[in-house]
């Protein structure tokens, strides 16, 4: 067993504060970030629970919140044109969208659509044996 150098050690020890010792405070948050999370927040647990959510054409702001989580892939954006056919959104597109058109949030199907592709070259890397991926 290797002894220890204290004095060229980089590691600092755990020590619990003292009963006399302040404890450290959590940064602050500012009110309008907070105010964002718990909108953010809302917002994601009223789709995860209904499935899927409508959003009326001039809800500017609510449209804004769910380009956020839809960038982080939270959420899925479709567009209603105005023959009643639904367009997917891309995340660049939901940003810059238009306020004549409503849209519909539904649960981000993880996984499936997935922006990346597999080149061919790693392909084997993910063939399946009965509905399992294949072990190397």
């Amino acid at each position: 067993m290797r002894s220890v150098q204290t004095a060229t050690d980089n590691v600092v020890p755990f020590r619990r504060p003292g009963r006399g010792q302040a404890q450290p405070q959590p940064p602050a948050v500012s009110p309008s970030l907070a105010a964002r999370r718990v909108d953010q927040r809302a917002l994601m647990d009223a789709v995860y629970a209904s499935g899927t959510l409508a959003v009326a054409a001039g809800d500017r702001e609510t449209k804004l919140i769910a380009a956020r989580l839809q960038v982080y892939g939270f959420l899925s954006i479709e567009e209603l044109a105005g023959d009643g056919d639904l367009r997917r959104l891309r995340p660049s597109e939901a940003i810059r969208a238009r306020v004549d058109r409503p849209w519909r949030l539904s649960k981000s199907a993880y996984g499936s659509g997935l922006p990346v592709t597999i080149p061919a070259a790693d392909d084997f890397l993910f063939d399946t044996v009965g509905g399992v991926p294949a072990s190397l």
